[in-house]
């Protein structure tokens, strides 16, 4: 589904990553792993064509993204929750959700309002409230409701629970199962191991701008070597 070869990206004179390869396949989840500023975020952001890549190739679904605008990599099927959150402040969550509504590709399922709703009722007992009155948890869940209102057939998620309690990420893991039970392909990044080895198909460890390991949850699972030399675990 997406297939990124020998990506690289740079900010100005300052060069972040370097030869960057990973694939997602229909219906799987994958993980990109690694300490801060080892190049997570900026692969996440050359993918959306948010950041412009300087070399490398970026295709979903057999369509080249490479130098796209990000409204168009958005149109194409991706749906980002970005580092941050990054929701309206002013804007009611409602109103934050059908802002992004879209089913450009036909689901006979589309995620509605409703659907959003029935996914996360917290925010269907909060719907009249602005973004900013919101907890981080409600917030994270509202960033990817909005996502889902585009119906991407591939949702990234950059730094998924970061700051949040640790009932609220289990609720929001829980979430990336029944989504991966749906059948849609996911990207995420986090901290943390041992939830993502429990629902991710595949794992790809970034250092220094660098994929340094690979493998399947089992193979990371096991590898407490790797663990413990990029992931700080």
């Amino acid at each position: 589904m997406l297939n990124v070869e020998a990506l690289e990206t740079a900010y100005g004179v300052s060069q972040v990553l370097f030869g960057v390869s990973f694939t997602v396949e229909a219906g799987q989840v994958v993980t990109l792993l690694g300490r801060n500023g080892m190049g997570k975020t900026t692969t996440v952001l050359s993918v959306m064509g948010v950041v412009r890549a300087r070399a490398g190739t970026i295709a979903f679904e057999g369509k080249r993204l490479h130098g796209l605008p990000s409204f168009r990599v958005a149109q194409a099927g991706l749906g980002l929750v970005p580092e941050g959150r990054q929701i309206f402040p002013n804007l009611s969550v409602r109103e934050n959700l059908i802002a992004t509504a879209a089913n450009r590709s036909g689901a006979a399922n589309p995620w509605t309002l409703d659907r959003v709703f029935d996914f996360f009722p917290n925010l269907a007992a909060r719907r009249r409230n602005y973004g900013n009155q919101l907890s981080g948890g409600e917030q994270q869940m509202l960033a990817i409701g909005r996502a889902l209102m585009t119906n991407p057939k591939l949702l990234i998620l950059d730094e998924a629970t970061e700051g949040l309690a640790p009932l609220i990420r289990a609720d929001i893991y829980r979430s990336l199962e029944r989504l991966k039970g749906e059948g849609l392909s996911i990207l995420v990044i986090d901290k943390d191991v041992k939830a993502l080895a429990r629902i991710a198909d595949r794992h790809y460890v970034l250092e220094k701008g660098r994929v340094v390991w690979s493998g399947s949850s089992e193979n990371l699972t096991a590898n407490q070597d790797v663990q413990h030399r990029y992931l700080g675990v």
